[in-house]
């Protein structure tokens, strides 16, 4: 879980104990998003994307942050294969990273903030909602 007061926590689910605790210092957590693979956790904030290993309990610093956004991250998420994330924002963009690279490959403008991104299914097409009721 995270939220605005800048942590994300992990539970175990059967008995309801915080396991560990991320602390992102400079920014609220609006999404979290694991890779296919489980390895990755992605948390969207204000206004960038970082990335955590979630199997290395030792090293609490995100592994890449990816900086483009020019306001909140409101929705984020992965392809199949964990190579490409998606995100959306407040900026109204929604933008396509390859994730071996620190920079988006491409940007899309909404119009209006973006609410929530999802990946059809067929892998090619990114799908998004925004403030002004559109389905893009």
């Amino acid at each position: 879980t995270a939220g605005f007061d800048d942590k994300i926590r992990f539970w175990e689910a059967p008995s309801g104990i915080c396991s560990r605790e991320l602390r992102c210092p400079d920014s609220q957590v609006n999404c979290l998003e694991i890779t296919p693979d489980k390895q990755f956790l992605a948390a969207g904030g204000n206004p960038h994307i970082r990335l955590y290993d979630i199997n290395n309990t030792t090293n609490h610093n995100p592994v890449l942050t990816l900086e483009g956004h020019q306001s909140s991250v409101t929705s984020i998420g992965f392809q199949r294969d964990g190579r490409y994330l998606y995100s959306g924002s407040e900026d109204g963009t929604v933008k396509l990273w390859d994730l071996r690279s620190p920079t988006y490959s491409r940007s899309f403008e909404s119009g209006a903030n973006v609410n929530s991104v999802a990946l059809h299914p067929n892998q090619a097409e990114i799908i998004s909602g925004d403030s002004n009721g559109s389905v893009k």
